[in-house]
């Protein structure tokens, strides 16, 4: 697909608690101000109202058409992000687009809801967590490999870590990378490792855990670096990074999710139009085998290898 090719995206959701397909279909639509406003998405509906109009859209894409499991939620995000057809289910939705954002967050269904429109060929983002079954990760890792699937957080693309991902090296050697993130592990750890693991070259290969009142873990890299993540639950919003080496260390706020949702956004539409990984597929599973990892270890209290789950 070439780069003046118009592209129809298809946006799916919607699980509780995951605004998504509204910001993700406004970055590329735009919105309407009073129809978010009431989509109760305060939080989604603050980002956008800040940014200029210039900052919307990609020349030549637009989502087109939407499903959530509720029509009357599927109304509510069609006004408020701007997407003109509904779809009373996925079949119809395969038939219409070029593309698909697979915008819930409840990784045991991506198998189900991902597979039909990767079977047809159609480009696919699903949100993090890609999986949590290996057998799952088997079934979706040759899409990964063949260009057709992509999945990650959007702090993968935080602006806020553009720093250290242009300049490690002023950092000398790394030892430490701190991480502390809302919630739990389960469901917000993949956020702080994608993040991590965009900034740094090395590799993740085993994970244990640290009895304390919240899900905490260590991974150990491939350059013996140590990456700790703290997933502290039930506190204020907090996506915090930290990087500690021999001649500097940083502190690094993660707030803005416009600017990290445009760019993962960019990064799939590239992919869409290459036919190529925009990510590469080893990025991905090495955050799905550090996340099954460190559950294990918050489960058993034992150290667990990354290449022990699959």
């Amino acid at each position: 697909m070439g780069e003046s090719v118009d592209i129809d995206l298809g946006v799916v959701g919607l699980t509780e608690g995951n605004g998504h397909p509204y910001s993700f279909s406004a970055i590329v639509n735009g919105y309407d101000e009073e129809a978010m406003a009431g989509s109760g998405w305060g939080v989604i509906h603050d980002y956008l109202r800040e940014k200029d109009p210039s900052e919307f859209g990609f020349e030549g894409v637009s989502v087109t058409h939407a499903w959530t499991q509720d029509p009357e939620e599927t109304d509510r995000l069609r006004t408020a992000a701007r997407i003109p057809n509904a779809v009373e289910d996925l079949d119809g939705m395969g038939e219409a687009v070029d593309a698909v954002l697979l915008l819930r967050d409840d990784p045991e269904r991506h198998v189900e809801m991902a597979l039909p429109f990767l079977e047809r060929d159609i480009p696919t983002f699903v949100d993090k967590p890609l999986a949590v079954d290996p057998e799952d990760v088997a079934t979706l890792r040759p899409y990964l490999e063949d260009g057709l699937l992509m999945s990650c957080s959007g702090l993968r693309y935080a602006r806020e870590l553009d720093g250290p991902r242009s300049a490690l090296g002023s950092y000398g050697d790394l030892t430490l990378v701190r991480a502390a993130v809302l919630n739990d592990w389960a469901r917000y750890g993949v956020h702080m490792l994608d993040a991590v693991f965009g900034v740094l070259p090395s590799r993740p290969v085993s994970v244990r855990a640290v009895s304390g009142r919240h899900d905490s873990v260590t991974v150990t890299m491939d350059d013996d670096t140590l990456v700790t993540v703290d997933a502290l639950g039930d506190v204020p919003l907090t996506l915090d990074i930290d990087v500690y080496g021999t001649e500097r260390t940083s502190h690094h706020e993660l707030r803005d999710n416009f600017r990290a949702f445009r760019r993962t956004l960019w990064h799939f539409l590239k992919m869409v139009r290459t036919g190529e990984p925009s990510l590469a597929p080893r990025e991905t599973l090495d955050v799905l085998r550090t996340l099954l990892a460190g559950q294990r270890a918050l489960e058993t209290g034992e150290s667990v290898g990354t290449g022990d789950v699959f």
